[in-house]
């Protein structure tokens, strides 16, 4: 099982510039908004596209979506660790819980 990060855990990395961001909800969710510096890749494209938006394995590499009730961001945390991706952590709350807490988003 991926483990979580919590949102403070998760908004000191950025910071820190830590960690990297994944935005799981694919389409033009991420285009309309995502968290600073995530990069979108959705469980259908991992396999083709993980190496190049994801070139270290090593990486400390935080999945998201919507929010709880959205699967998204375990699918393609679970896709990664099977790639041999050494540290995926999911944000379960989402960019529902980033944005309700008054953080900022990005667009495309």
């Amino acid at each position: 099982m991926t483990a979580p990060i919590s949102r403070d855990e998760l908004k000191s990395a950025i910071d820190a510039g830590g960690v990297v961001v994944v935005d799981a909800l694919g389409g033009g969710y991420y285009a309309e908004q995502h968290l600073p510096g995530a990069v979108a890749l959705v469980e259908s494209e991992v396999a083709e596209r993980a190496a190049t938006v994801l070139p270290d394995k090593d990486a400390t590499i935080v999945t998201y979506c919507s929010d709880t009730t959205c699967g998204n961001s375990h699918a393609v945390a679970k896709r990664l660790g099977d790639l041999g991706y050494n540290d995926v952590r999911v944000y379960r709350e989402g960019i529902k819980d980033w944005k309700e807490a008054g953080l900022p988003v990005e667009r495309a």
